[in-house]
């Protein structure tokens, strides 16, 4: 199996994520600086050689947690004078003070296939009208995808990254982080979208696709794609039919 564009995109925002971590938290002390540095270097240069996206996107999001746990929950420490036992603390803007919640209370983790089964199962709740197959007729077809139940897309599901784009646009999609990726946690599903220069745009069509994708999932034979699609068919039905009807009169008139 090979690793996706979408999660070699996400591992590069991870990586950047840890070195903005590593600035931050170790700016004062050079050495560990080029330490961590080159450690996460190393882990990343290993990455490369796994092809199980289910674990290729176990390391990114172990990555991320890592990058949290370095701007947040380590501090810098250095001697004031080698013949006193007082140390000079180095406290940035991202700093936890007090109880350390996200170290005392981590948020769960998903560990197994059993777990994302559950989550994707409370997703689907409660399940739709069992039905055999969507209506054949285009009109049924219709009514039925108007009365059909569009899936709510909740923000507290959603894991969103921002990477740099690529392609044609010059320096307003090059170099700056425009590349919506939105992961959809209950079903797995993810989505990217680069369509346009504007960071909001695109965070509005990433949503839009997902919607779509879930809708495909939740209602089958019923979405708006789906029914598009039925539409040119009955189209193309009709304008067969239609010239059949005149290719019968007109052999009526021979004869």
């Amino acid at each position: 199996m090979s690793i996706s564009q979408e999660l070699q995109a996400a591992a590069r925002s991870a990586y950047r994520q840890l070195l903005r971590a590593s600035s931050s938290t170790f700016g004062g002390d050079q050495r560990v600086l080029n330490a961590f540095r080159l450690k996460i270097r190393q882990d990343a240069v290993a990455a490369r050689n796994i092809t199980e996206p289910a674990l290729y996107e176990q390391q990114n999001v172990l990555a991320r947690e890592i990058a949290t746990i370095v701007r947040k929950n380590l501090v810098q420490a250095t001697r004031t004078t080698e013949s006193t036992d007082t140390w000079r603390m180095r406290i940035t803007e991202n700093t936890e003070l007090g109880s350390n919640d996200s170290i005392k209370n981590p948020p769960p983790m998903e560990t197994s296939r059993r777990a994302r089964k559950k989550e994707a199962q409370a997703f689907s709740e409660p399940p739709a009208p069992a039905r055999d197959s969507p209506p054949a007729f285009y009109s049924a077809l219709k009514k039925a995808h108007k009365n059909r139940v569009v899936p709510e897309l909740r923000e507290e599901d959603l894991e969103e990254a921002f990477v740099r784009g690529s392609g044609p646009g010059g320096q307003s999609v090059n170099k700056t982080e425009n590349n919506v990726q939105l992961l959809h946690r209950p079903t797995g599903i993810r989505v990217s979208c680069h369509q346009t220069r504007s960071l909001a745009m695109n965070r509005e069509i990433a949503r839009r696709h997902l919607i779509e994708k879930l809708d495909k999932i939740q209602n089958p034979g019923l979405s708006k794609g789906e029914l598009q699609q039925a539409k040119q068919r009955e189209r193309e039905r009709r304008r067969l039919k239609k010239a059949k009807k005149k290719l019968k009169e007109k052999e009526d008139l021979d004869n």
